[in-house]
């Protein structure tokens, strides 16, 4: 198993459980007062009763208290309890001021005459729909009552829109409710669209009202959203036979429940983890676990770092069970180390025409592409170098860095470098020091000033010879202009470290 992973076992053993932070609980979107008016009309006296208009009212009203709404219920209510409570919900709408927050729901019988909706009290008795404004309640008086109080946010929810218990009767529009227009910073929502009729329910509650209760306490969600997952489950209920309508002259924004505010350190978690998540990485996967051990996405970090340690094993057992490749022909090896002398696309091609599978085949190719790249930033002609010339002053360059250099560069010598976090240290101990900036493009100072590289890196003489061995070649060039933890005095070290053999 590579390093890295023998010290990641070592210190998932020793690190702490997380412990999970659950949510207190929800709270509401407005610290303002909230004051709600909820009637359920089931058994009425002289028309048929319905089943589920007192449950709808009771379900509403425990879901408006649990999220911070004073509600005055009403159960089967005669006309004379609707007129008292609307008068009584209007005045403490006005004594709540601007900022109070109003709604009104209504569960039971309601139709449309004349183009106005009508409330139906359980003790209504009709023998002509003239007498509506005698027996029942005007829709547009709770209208009224909440333009009267000039407060900045009112609902009006109407789950009335059931089967017409005067249908035989002379004088009543189409079924269901008619759309109404409502003054400003008023949400108007209907059970159903304007003219049609909506589903008392087959369960305890109506489809609307239970969409209704189960969206209003998901925290964080504007209410326009709120009401159109309400739509969305009430089509998926009825199989698109009951479409709920809104609309909205909401001036303000509003949710009915917050979303849980996040302290700074659990925002900092939050996104440093949604990075490491992404790139699945185990060195970040198990610095954001040394950071933020008891953050509540630390199981997942694990879970996600198992993956990647099994990953990890099972690519080095592929690895493990290939054979040792062959060594390369005498020729092969006889051309290629000519071509590296003296370094041409040309010479790479004839290369690759004699051994287009060769064991340098792929370096070969890489060597052309960056020659090629380098000629056409330099083309020949316009008073700049060839390729061959940009090869010679590369090599040249190189062996001015060893005479700027004046110690032999070896693995278990102390190298020299003025100036630098690294002179006088070993190579072998390069990773007990601390990088001059991030490893990991915005990781968190804290969570690499001050430590040390050997927490991810462990280098050995083989492994830092190979990759010394690539700034010795042109396309390695790029590789040197690159930033390093510690400096570009240490890749010029490497590279003569590896032009004198790695020793």
């Amino acid at each position: 198993m590579i390093d890295w992973l023998k010290r990641l076992g070592k210190t998932l053993a020793c690190s702490a459980s997380a412990a999970c932070l659950v949510a207190a609980g929800a709270t509401s979107a407005e610290a303002q007062q909230r004051i709600a008016l909820v009637i359920g009309n089931s058994t009425y006296e002289s028309v048929s009763a319905l089943d589920n208009p007192s449950r709808d009212a009771e379900l509403i009203a425990s879901t408006l208290e649990q999220i911070d709404f004073q509600v005055t219920l009403l159960i089967d209510a005669t006309q004379i309890e609707m007129k008292r409570a609307l008068s009584d919900f209007g005045r403490n709408l006005r004594n709540g001021g601007a900022d109070t927050t109003g709604l009104f729901y209504y569960a039971g019988h309601g139709v449309q005459s004349f183009g106005n909706n009508y409330l139906l009290p359980i003790d209504a008795s009709l023998s002509d729909a003239a007498d509506l404004d005698l027996e029942g309640v005007e829709a547009q008086s709770v209208l009224r009552q909440m333009a009267s109080a000039r407060n900045r946010t009112n609902f009006v929810i109407l789950d009335a829109c059931r089967n017409n218990p005067f249908e035989n009767m002379a004088g009543f529009d189409s079924p269901g409710l008619a759309e109404m227009k409502a003054p400003t910073g008023t949400f108007l929502s209907y059970a159903t669209s304007p003219g049609a009729v909506a589903l008392d329910g087959l369960g305890q509650n109506s489809p609307f009202t239970t969409a209704l209760a189960r969206e209003m306490t998901k925290p964080g969600v504007p209410v326009e959203q709120m009401f159109k997952q309400v739509r969305i489950s009430v089509l998926e209920q009825t199989n698109g036979l009951q479409t709920p309508w809104d609309t909205s002259s909401l001036t303000n924004n509003f949710t009915f429940v917050n979303a849980p505010q996040e302290e700074p350190e659990d925002l900092a978690a939050r996104q440093l983890w949604e990075s490491v998540q992404a790139t699945k990485d185990p060195v970040q996967i198990m610095l954001f676990m040394r950071g933020y051990p008891n953050s509540i996405y630390a199981d997942d970090a694990r879970a996600l770092l198992a993956e990647a340690i099994e990953a990890e094993i099972n690519n080095e057992a592929v690895v493990a069970e290939r054979p040792a490749p062959a060594e390369p022909p005498a020729d092969e090896q006889t051309m290629f180390e000519a071509v590296q002398a003296n370094p041409t696309v040309d010479g790479y091609r004839e290369y690759l025409d004699a051994f287009p599978n060769g064991t340098f085949s792929e370096f070969a190719r890489g060597e052309i592409e960056a020659l090629e790249a380098q000629a056409s930033v330099d083309p020949v002609g316009e008073g700049v170098t060839t390729e061959t010339e940009e090869t010679e002053l590369a090599l040249a360059e190189i062996d001015q860095e060893r005479s700027s250099v004046p110690n032999v560069v070896e693995f278990n010598l102390p190298l020299t470098a003025p100036g630098s976090v690294i002179d006088g240290i070993i190579l072998s101990e390069i990773t007990n020091l601390s990088p001059l900036f991030p490893p990991v493009e915005g990781l968190p100072e804290e969570y690499w000033k001050d430590q040390t590289c050997s927490n991810c890196h462990e280098w050995n003489q083989e492994r830092l010879c190979n990759q010394s061995n690539v700034y010795l070649t042109l396309s390695g060039q790029k590789s040197m202009e690159k930033p390093h933890p510690f400096g570009g005095i240490l890749k010029r070290n490497l590279r003569q470290w590896a032009a004198g053999g790695c020793q």
